[in-house]
């Protein structure tokens, strides 16, 4: 175990948290532990390169992690009515894909390595900017337009559409290269 790990098994735990404050309308404190969870994706990722600690558990706890937090916030965000209920839905299929062709990937014998795309890491980004905007104004009570509010999540949707597109294609290209047993 080193740092990094510790700082995404952290996120994995603050998940629960964050939850457990959307779902009893505690916006501001779902915020702050929002951001801390935020904190350490951008920790862990900067210490594992700069200390040179990158672990394949690492590559596979953080994607883990990543998922957890940012299915676990849209999904409560859109059952709290904070998001619209379409955006949850996008973001979430999109990593109920990711995971069932890795999964699938597994079962066939051609198991994929772990390695995030640009378009997901701007797109986890953005997903996160937007998560944190959302739990922030509810949280400070701040009342902007719905044009920003619809910007941002358009973004998100256009983001995590293209997102799940590259990765399918990537999927689709790996899997071409498998050949059956004879």
């Amino acid at each position: 175990m080193n740092i990094p790990n510790l700082l995404t098994i952290s996120r994995i735990f603050l998940v629960p948290v964050v939850v457990w404050l959307i779902i009893r309308g505690s916006s501001l404190a779902a915020f702050w532990v929002f951001v801390v969870a935020a904190a350490t994706d951008a920790a862990d990722g900067y210490l594992a390169r700069r200390w040179r600690q990158r672990t394949e558990l690492g590559a596979y706890l953080d994607a883990l992690a990543d998922k957890a937090l940012l299915v676990s916030i849209y999904v409560s965000l859109g059952m709290a009515g904070g998001i619209p209920a379409w955006l949850a839905i996008g973001v979430v299929s999109r990593d109920v894909m990711i995971v069932g062709a890795v999964i699938l990937s597994w079962l066939l014998d051609r198991p994929l390595a772990i390695a995030p795309l640009i378009v997901s890491k701007l797109n986890t980004l953005v997903q996160i900017v937007y998560a944190a905007f959302v739990l922030g104004a509810l949280g400070f009570h701040v009342v902007l337009g719905s044009a920003v509010f619809t910007a941002l999540a358009v973004m998100v949707a256009l983001l995590t559409l293209v997102s799940a597109a590259a990765y399918l294609a990537s999927w689709m290209r790996h899997m071409a290269g498998w050949e059956p047993p004879r």
